[in-house]
C-alpha cells in the first residue's frame, strides 16, 4: 500500500495542475509552475553552488576599503585640538543700542511745512455774494480746453505783443507805452474789485507744453505800485483800508469781477496782506509781507519735463514739475510746488486748470485807487527768470 500511495498522489497533482492550465489558459502573468515529480522523503533540498552573500563581506580578496583614513580623522591630523573655531568674534548678546530721544534732530533738510490757510483775510474781503455768484459762474462755464493758435499769433506770444483787457467792473484808464509790453494803468477809488487779462496767453499749451517739447518753459511778468489812492485823496503807504493789487495767472474763463486767485484756475499773491491764493475763496496762506509803494513785484511759473516717474499708487499719466515762484525789486523772494496738496475745503478742485494742460494769463487784479505799471517784456524786468 505504501508503495502505490505516492503513484496517486502525483496522479492527482498532474490532473490539479491541468485544470488549473485550463482556467488561465492566456494569462502571461500568471502561469502555474509544474510540480517536481519523484520527491520522496528521502531527497534533501540541495544548496547553490558557491558560498553564500555574507562569506564576501569577510573574503580581503573580494572587497578593499578606500585608502587613507576616514574622513572625520582628517580634522584631527590639521589641528591639534581637533576643531578650529570661526574667524569672526563670537555673537553679543547685549541688546542693541537705542536712539537718542532726548537730541534733537537735523530738520533742515525736510520740507518746508504747509502754510497756515485763513477762514477769512485781515483785510477788507469781497461780499459773500459775490463768492456765491462767482461760484455759480464757475459751475456753469467750465475751463476752456488748449486752443491751437496760428504760428502768427505764437509769434506775437513770444515777442510780448499783449494787449489788456478791461473788464466791465474796472473804473480807470489803460495806456499802452511806447516799447511793447509795456502799460501805464491807473483806477478811481470808487474801483470795484476786477481783474485785467490779456488778450493772448503768455502759456499756449499746444506749443509751450513741456510733454511736447520735452524742455522747460517759463512764463512770467512784473508790475510797479506807483501810487494808492483812497476816497480823500492820494496817499503813498499802505494801511488796511487801503486798495490792493493783486498779480497771478488765471486759466479761462475767469469770472472778472473776482481777484486771481479766489476762483477755480487761478493763483495770485495779493498786496493787501502777502497771501498767496490758489483757488482759494477764504483768506489764502501766509506767503509775505504786504506790497509798498514803489515795489517792483513779480510772478512766474516754470512748466518743466517730470525729473522721476510716478511713485507706487500715484497716478501714472505724465505730471510736470511745476515751480511757482515770486519776486520783488529783482530778488527771488519765495515760491512754492505747483503740484503741492491744496485744502480741499478751502480749494475745491485743487490746482484744476494751473498743472500746464490749460493756457494761461497774466491777471492783475485791483481793488480801490490805486496807479500801476505793468511789463510784460524782459528787457524791462528787474528779475531775470531764465
Amino acid at each position: 500500500m505504501r508503495n502505490l500511495l505516492p503513484g496517486k498522489e502525483e496522479q492527482r497533482q498532474e490532473e490539479a495542475s491541468s485544470q488549473q492550465s485550463q482556467l488561465h489558459p492566456n494569462n502571461p502573468w500568471y502561469q502555474p509552475q509544474a510540480q517536481p515529480h519523484n520527491t520522496g522523503t528521502h531527497e534533501k533540498y540541495q544548496p547553490p553552488p558557491g558560498p553564500p552573500p555574507s562569506s564576501f563581506a569577510s573574503s580581503s580578496a573580494a572587497y578593499a576599503p578606500p585608502p587613507g583614513p576616514p574622513p572625520k580623522h582628517t580634522a584631527a591630523a590639521n589641528s591639534s585640538s581637533g576643531y578650529a573655531p570661526p574667524s569672526q568674534p563670537p555673537p553679543s548678546w547685549e541688546p542693541p543700542p537705542y536712539h537718542d530721544w532726548t537730541q534733537i534732530p537735523d530738520n533742515s533738510l525736510l520740507p518746508p511745512p504747509p502754510s497756515i490757510g485763513y477762514e477769512s483775510s485781515h483785510t477788507a474781503n469781497a461780499s459773500p455774494d459775490d463768492g456765491a455768484r462767482a461760484y455759480a459762474w464757475c459751475n456753469a462755464n467750465p475751463l476752456w480746453p488748449p486752443q491751437n493758435v496760428d504760428p502768427q499769433v505764437y509769434s506775437m506770444i513770444q515777442n510780448y505783443q499783449l494787449n489788456l483787457l478791461k473788464p466791465p467792473t474796472y473804473q480807470g484808464s489803460l495806456r499802452p507805452q511806447q516799447h511793447a509790453g509795456h502799460w501805464k494803468c491807473n483806477t478811481e477809488s470808487n474801483n470795484k474789485d476786477s481783474c485785467l487779462l490779456t488778450n493772448l496767453p503768455m502759456y499756449a499749451e499746444m506749443w509751450d507744453s513741456p510733454l511736447r517739447t520735452q524742455r522747460p518753459k517759463t512764463i512770467y511778468f512784473e508790475i510797479k505800485i506807483v501810487r494808492f489812492v483812497k476816497s480823500h485823496g492820494w496817499r503813498s503807504s499802505n494801511s488796511e483800508s487801503d486798495p490792493l493789487v493783486a498779480i497771478g495767472f488765471v486759466a479761462p474763463p475767469f469770472p472778472t469781477w473776482r481777484l486771481p486767485g479766489w476762483q477755480r484756475g487761478s493763483l495770485g499773491v495779493h498786496s493787501d496782506d502777502g497771501h498767496k491764493y490758489v483757488n482759494n475763496t477764504f483768506g489764502g496762506a501766509d506767503f509775505t509781507n504786504p506790497f509798498a509803494v514803489n515795489d517792483v513785484v513779480g510772478i512766474g511759473i516754470t512748466f518743466a519735463p517730470p525729473k522721476s516717474p510716478p511713485a507706487y499708487g500715484q497716478p501714472q499719466e505724465p505730471k510736470l514739475d511745476i515751480e511757482v515762484f515770486f519776486t520783488r525789486n529783482g530778488v527771488k523772494e519765495g515760491g512754492w510746488d505747483g503740484n503741492q496738496e491744496l485744502d480741499a475745503e478751502m480749494s475745491e478742485g485743487g490746482t484744476i486748470g494751473l498743472c500746464g494742460d490749460c493756457d494761461l494769463f497774466p491777471a492783475i487784479g485791483t481793488d480801490g485807487g490805486l496807479e500801476f505799471e505793468v511789463f510784460f517784456t524782459p528787457e524791462l524786468w528787474l528779475y531775470n527768470p531764465f
